[in-house]
This record gives C-alpha cells, structure tokens and sequence, in this order.
C-alpha cells in the first residue's frame, strides 16, 4: 500500500485516481501509523510552500515525514512536495524540510524561450526531461515523452542530486533526489502515460523493498 501524505496540499484526489487506475493499493493519509506501515509514501502538493510547510509543521506531519525518510522508505515528492524537501524556498520566505540540500527558486520572467519571446510565469505545458543520470522512475518511458507542469519556482538542489533537467527559459532541474527518495516538478499524475509508468515504476520500486527488509 502507498500512503499518499494528507496535509491539505491540494492534489491528493487526483494522485489517488491515477493509482487507482493502475490497481495500485492507496490510502490518503495524515496518520503516523498508517504512513509507517505503507510500502511507500507519496508526498504531493499544489499551492503555496509557506502554506504547505505551516500545515506539515501544525499537524507534525514534518516530523513524521523525516522519520520516514530516515527510516529509509521509499518517498516519491510532486509539485510543491518535490520544492519544500529542500532547506528554503523563495516562495513566502520559507524555511523547508531540508531533507535535500538546495533551494526552490523564481523563474525569471525576463528569460526568453526558443523563439526569442519572454517566457510566461508561472510555467504550465507539456515539456520533456533529460536524464542526467539513471534512474528507475523512468525504466520504460520513451526518451523525449512530455510530462504536464504548472509552477512558478523549481527546485535548485545540490549538483550531485540532480536527475533530470527540463528546458523553459533556462534549464532547471525537474526531478532530483537519490535512490528511494525522489521528487518531480511535474505531475505524473496528469501526465498520460508517461507519468502513469513512472508511478508503477515507484510502486514497484517500494514493493521490492519491502520485500528486501
């Protein structure tokens, strides 16, 4: 079972569906033991990072978050969860999790797409990840497939924890973490095909864990 993390953070519903869909076991949960005994977490979001963070610290969903983390299970970030896994975000000032060293950035609205034309703020289409490393989120997705975001800051973490990077004024990273912690700045969720693999990548990732402790 994933347990998909309930602090009020927007897109819980939606996650719920596409694992629905995939037959996959979910629970949206904010219950310590219910998120200790899932096979894996899923840690979403859509809104604000200042507002995420005061509900996470309010219901110590932070606390339990980190635990998990520490324990070693397996931890699948999206949108603002993928942003506020770092030490800080732009976004409201705010002091984040710091589970993964970095920073969540503005886009600046002066840089230019391919065409020469200002890009628009926030970000929000259909764009496609370059690789800059292996990883099993993505065993089976088509080079070149796009996945749907919508934010107006990204994640700028530590080099060596860069995975993928995605091009809109300037490349910025869109999936970073280590093996069994990992985050997306896009939504698998809304993303077709492409982002349904990935999550059946995650589960199965977490289910071979499981079965390994």
């Amino acid at each position: 079972m994933l347990a998909i993390l309930d602090y009020k953070a927007g897109n819980q519903t939606s996650v719920r569906r596409a694992l629905d869909h995939l037959g996959i076991p979910n629970r949206i949960t904010a219950d310590s033991e219910e998120i200790a005994a899932a096979e894996g977490v899923i840690f979403p979001g859509v809104g604000a990072a200042g507002q995420a963070m005061d509900e996470l610290t309010s219901t110590g969903l932070d606390a339990v978050l980190r635990a998990q983390v520490e324990a070693g299970k397996p931890l699948l970030g999206i949108c603002v969860g993928c942003q506020i896994l770092l030490d800080y975000s732009q976004e409201n000032d705010t002091k984040a999790l710091g589970i993964v060293p970095g920073e969540c950035v503005l886009f600046n609205s002066g840089l230019e797409d391919e065409n020469g034309d200002p890009i628009r703020v926030p970000h929000m289409g259909w764009n496609s990840v370059a690789l800059k490393k292996e990883c099993v989120l993505f065993d089976g997705v088509e080079p070149g497939s796009e996945f749907y975001f919508v934010h107006s800051y990204f994640p700028n973490p530590a080099p060596e924890y860069v995975i993928g990077v995605t091009q809109y004024g300037r490349d910025f990273c869109s999936v970073h973490g280590s093996p069994g912690l990992w985050a997306v700045q896009f939504h698998p969720e809304k993303s077709g095909r492409p982002g349904l693999k990935l999550l059946q990548n995650f589960y199965a990732y977490c289910r071979e864990d499981a079965d390994a402790q």
